[in-house]
């Protein structure tokens, strides 16, 4: 009897008959971290390098802007002055891991042949943090990057970008006050309005 009155139990919760009860299963990390992330939907932020502390590469104005949240995906154009070029997307798979890719477009909207390189993480991270090492394709891709991790926080106040190569010193880091939204920017080469 009690067997059964436990299998109905979780039958129940599963079902979500309980959701506002001792019964209803906890969010894991991970969607936290995608629900914090969510929040931000529609907003764009700006940033500044924080390491290196210049690089030319990333001269100008730096935003990000949290463009699309469907589904299980969430993109966010990556704008450095004119150069809309990157997208950061993120996927929850079934189990609510979390992947990065990055999306590198030309400015009539074809593919670069440096793109969709990236990692999924192989945990459920934290609500305010995860981490992405990098896959096989991008291995395959890029064999150099093979060591390559990425990390995103979100926090009440920042969103951070990180990359950091094992084994090198290279640490590659950007960070956008989400206290302060700035106008959104046009799309991303490659999108339409």
């Amino acid at each position: 009897m009690m067997k059964r009155f436990t299998l109905l139990l979780s039958l129940l919760i599963g079902l979500g008959f309980f959701p506002n009860s001792a019964f209803a299963q906890e969010k894991s990390p991970s969607q936290k971290f995608w629900e914090n992330l969510k929040a931000h939907c529609g907003k764009a932020y700006e940033g500044k390098l924080v390491s290196p502390e210049s690089d030319p590469r990333f001269a100008g104005k730096l935003v990000m802007h949290v463009r699309a949240c469907e589904e299980g995906r969430i993109r966010i154009p990556f704008f450095v002055g004119d150069d809309r070029s990157r997208t950061w997307v993120l996927t929850r798979d079934e189990a609510g891991l979390i992947q990065l890719k990055h999306d590198h477009r030309h400015e009539d909207g074809s593919e670069d042949q440096v793109t969709q390189y990236g990692g999924k993480a192989s945990n459920t991270g934290s609500a305010s943090t995860q981490f992405f090492p990098a896959d096989q394709f991008t291995a395959n891709l890029l064999p150099a990057a093979v060591g390559n991790v990425w990390w995103i926080t979100v926090d009440e106040t920042s969103f951070t970008y990180n990359l950091r190569r094992l084994g090198s010193p290279t640490l590659f880091t950007v960070k956008f006050d989400l206290t302060q939204p700035v106008e959104a920017p046009a799309a991303p080469w490659g999108w339409a309005d």
